[in-house]
């Protein structure tokens, strides 16, 4: 990736670092006050984080390789990007224009440019279909661990047939790719449409070969695709332990499944309001009502959700300043990028 436009991702970058040291909803001497509370478990919820990274990394790694023998990258290269991709994410609402964007750029010159537009378009989707199968499982979760009255019921089972029809549509793309259809349905975009238009039709042999790549994956790489979707499921599984040693700050009455039904309504919450930078105030609010649902105290949410967010600015930080860490990329990778995007 050329500098100046690196420089741009880094900005963005900078620009979330700021916004979040001016956005925290308390003063300093008390936000001190709460971190010295957390004593060794602050290190320890940081350190997970380098564990989960570690398996985000692997999962797109593995769809990297596709099966093959060696890696025209390697796999502490792909955790870099990967640590800085979701760094960038929480610059942006929704992280539309963050990491996905850094992550293809960083990669062409490694695999080209298709191949490394269609791996992240498939890490990105085995990573909200991981979401997905997280949440739908939380729902049996929650019914086997406490009874369900009418209106929960209800709840649930909208939320479930929701999550279904989901599955069912990613199970479709992964089937037949998603490229083109994106950008088809882009061009019904008022302010996207024109350029939709106009990149489908420059673009269209390679968004085909984009489609036929993700297809293959899911077709005959069955055994790619699992491992992929496993190791992000498991990531999920994983990042409750944040919550779980968040919460073992304050009481020791809390159980890991608890946890676990608390990311799911606080992670559905947020992405509900997705369009929130760095999602300001959504987290927070998601984590209290969670936590309120299964009759622990409110109070406990917010203190998780201050936890959190110090955890994201400091993985921000380590992101954004990996992002001029290693960026050289050797001549022969080059020259095989050019003969592969002849």
């Amino acid at each position: 990736m050329k500098n100046k436009y690196r420089n741009i991702f880094l900005f963005f970058g900078i620009a979330a670092i700021v916004i979040m040291l001016l956005t925290f909803n308390m003063q300093y001497d008390e936000l001190w006050r709460n971190l010295k509370r957390a004593g060794n478990w602050l290190p320890a919820i940081i350190g997970l984080w380098a564990f989960i990274y570690m398996l985000n990394a692997l999962s797109w790694y593995i769809i990297i390789r596709d099966g093959r023998k060696g890696s025209p990258i390697s796999y502490w290269k792909v955790y870099k990007l990967t640590i800085t991709g979701f760094a960038l994410n929480y610059a942006t609402p929704g992280g539309l224009m963050g990491g996905e964007p850094y992550r293809i750029m960083e990669l062409t010159p490694y695999v080209g440019a298709s191949k490394a537009t269609s791996s992240v378009i498939l890490y990105v989707m085995m990573h909200i279909f991981s979401h997905i199968c997280f949440w739908f499982a939380s729902i049996f979760l929650y019914i086997f661990m406490y009874s369900v009255d009418f209106l929960a019921g209800f709840f649930f089972f909208i939320v479930g047939a929701v999550l279904l029809l989901l599955i069912y549509f990613f199970m479709r793309g992964y089937s037949k790719g998603m490229a083109v259809k994106t950008l088809r349905l882009l061009g019904y975009v008022p302010f996207a449409k024109k350029w939709a238009i106009r990149f489908s039709e420059e673009k269209k042999e390679t968004l085909q070969n984009i489609d036929n790549q993700i297809a293959e994956l899911h077709k005959q790489r069955k055994s790619t695709f699992y491992a992929s979707l496993g190791l992000e499921f498991f990531a999920r599984i994983v990042g409750c332990l944040e919550i779980y040693f968040i919460l073992n700050i304050l009481t020791h009455n809390v159980s890991f499944p608890n946890c676990i039904l608390i990311m799911a309504f606080t992670s559905l919450f947020a992405n509900i309001f997705f369009f929130s930078p760095m999602q300001l105030g959504v987290r927070e609010g998601g984590f209290a009502i969670s936590v309120d649902r299964l009759s622990i105290p409110g109070a406990y949410g917010l203190y998780t959700g201050l936890l959190t967010r110090v955890r994201e600015l400091v993985w921000i930080i380590i992101g954004v300043a990996l992002m001029k860490v290693g960026t050289s990329v050797h001549p022969k990778e080059e020259n095989k990028t050019d003969e592969k995007d002849k």
